[in-house]
């Protein structure tokens, strides 16, 4: 298993929860945008600030999360292009792997996606332990 810099507890909500007492699959995705958020403070990036925009999501759901479980999400960039970014996230449900994910993250310039600045190239090399494709 590859070393996740990022690792945010996650208090589930009773609002999180579908009909059959399981978080809804959409809330898994807000899970993943709390421990993005992280990260990306971690970088010393302010949030808020623009040029960041999610482009693609995608999770596959292993089991089910109820109340009250004891929720965990990591996170790490795996690979970097010239203008985008990949992260990878795993959420954890008392100790047991409860979905994985890949979110692409584009930087934008006036509304187009433009290179990353060598800035964040540089604070993503100081976070990450494990190598990062194309950086």
């Amino acid at each position: 298993m590859s070393d996740f810099p990022v690792c945010v507890h996650i208090d589930v909500r009773f609002r999180d929860l579908d009909p059959l007492g399981h978080v809804n699959n959409a809330v898994y995705l807000s899970y993943a945008e709390t421990a993005r958020v992280e990260y990306f403070l971690r970088l010393g990036y302010e949030v808020g600030s623009g040029n960041f925009i999610l482009a693609r999501a995608e999770v596959d759901y292993r089991r089910p999360i109820v109340l009250h479980d004891d929720v965990r999400v990591m996170t790490r960039v795996s690979k970097m292009g010239n203008s985008s970014f990949r992260m990878i996230f795993e959420v954890w449900a008392n100790g047991e792997l409860a979905a994985r994910g890949e979110t692409v993250q584009v930087w934008l310039e006036q509304g187009k996606p433009s290179p990353l600045p060598e800035a964040l190239r540089q604070a993503i090399r100081r976070l990450e332990s494990d190598p990062v494709e194309g950086l």
